[in-house]
């Protein structure tokens, strides 16, 4: 069955890796290998897997809910074995078509007959996995999840493998929306002279020659997970700021960038707070809020690889972008 449902990921393979929506839910099967004291019988498992999404962190929230119905070794009796847990899932950046997982939580184990020592109580449980997209909210997810009890003064364990269709759903993550443009005002024609026109405009060139910077170009790096600005770069920004409140037809477009380390919806978000760091920072040297705009492109456009640290460094940074009116 697993390699029927590869077959259909692998000729997906130009599809782009699934959204971060704010939910998911994964109804599961798999088979579980019980330790051998236990007395128990490998079987078949049944379950869901529920995972939040929304919070602003690396670290995903998930309930896991499993059922199993294991018969003792030597015996005509079955037990009724329920599992409930909940774990933070961590997911890795993409490798081609597959985004690796880790997850870690403790859980609740309750057994209907309580043979061969067998005790109610609960587990630590860590795992690894993956998933392999399909559409832009459905992909195949698989697991291997270790589980480890106390159960009557003596440490068991099982193995649950696991595989299921993870079903995403809820609001994307979106960036804020940059503000709109202030609208054109038509302006009443002025009677003038023109020679007075002309003379005046090129004063005023030679005066602004004379006091604003030259046109700069900021770029900016920041440190891992974060969106504050460092002290080396402070003056950077206050000279951009300068050129801005100079040049009163220029307007800048702040552009937030991030690694690929973490999930696409949290680096979506963290390069917004980039973006909006080095904006409020502009607009307290007194340039006009109206002149900055932000936008938000996260991991999606790299200038370096994501496999060193020294790409990643280079990758999580802020760009301006001049335009002239």
């Amino acid at each position: 069955m697993k390699k029927i449902l590869l077959v259909p990921a692998l000729l997906l393979g130009t599809l782009a890796f699934a959204q971060d929506y704010n939910y998911e839910v994964t109804p599961v099967i798999g088979y579980n290998i019980a330790e051998g004291n236990l007395n128990l019988d490998n079987q078949v498992l049944y379950g869901a897997e529920m995972q939040y999404n929304g919070f602003n962190s690396p670290i995903k929230p998930e309930l896991s809910i499993l059922y199993t119905d294991a018969d003792y070794e030597n015996s005509t009796i079955s037990t009724d074995i329920y599992r409930i847990a909940l774990n933070g899932v961590y997911e890795y950046g993409k490798f081609g078509m597959i985004k690796p997982l880790a997850k870690i939580g403790f859980g609740y184990e309750t057994i209907d007959k309580h043979l061969a020592d067998n005790r109610d109580g609960a587990f630590f449980n860590a795992g690894i996995g993956a998933k392999v997209p399909f559409t832009d909210a459905i992909a195949l997810k698989v697991e291997s999840v270790y589980m480890l009890k106390n159960n009557n003064s003596r440490l068991n364990s099982n193995l649950a493998l696991l595989a299921g269709i993870n079903f995403a759903f809820g609001p994307k993550a979106q960036p804020a929306p940059a503000p709109a443009p202030a609208p054109k005002v038509a302006s009443e024609p002025v009677k003038q002279e023109v020679t007075k026109a002309v003379a005046l405009e090129k004063v005023m060139e030679v005066k602004a020659a004379e006091v604003c910077p030259p046109k700069i170009n900021l770029h900016i790096n920041f440190k891992f997970d974060s969106a504050e600005i460092e002290q080396e770069s402070v003056g950077r920004v206050n000279k951009f700021a300068d050129f801005l409140k100079c040049t009163p037809d220029y307007k800048a477009k702040i552009i937030g960038h991030t690694d690929s380390i973490g999930s696409e919806a949290y680096n979506q978000k963290l390069s917004q707070k980039r973006a909006d760091a080095v904006r409020n920072m502009i607009i307290k040297d007194g340039v006009p809020s109206d002149k900055i705009t932000t936008s938000a492109k996260g991991e999606t456009e790299p200038i370096a690889t994501n496999k060193t640290d020294e790409g990643r460094a280079e990758n999580r940074r802020i760009e301006a972008e001049l335009t002239k009116n």
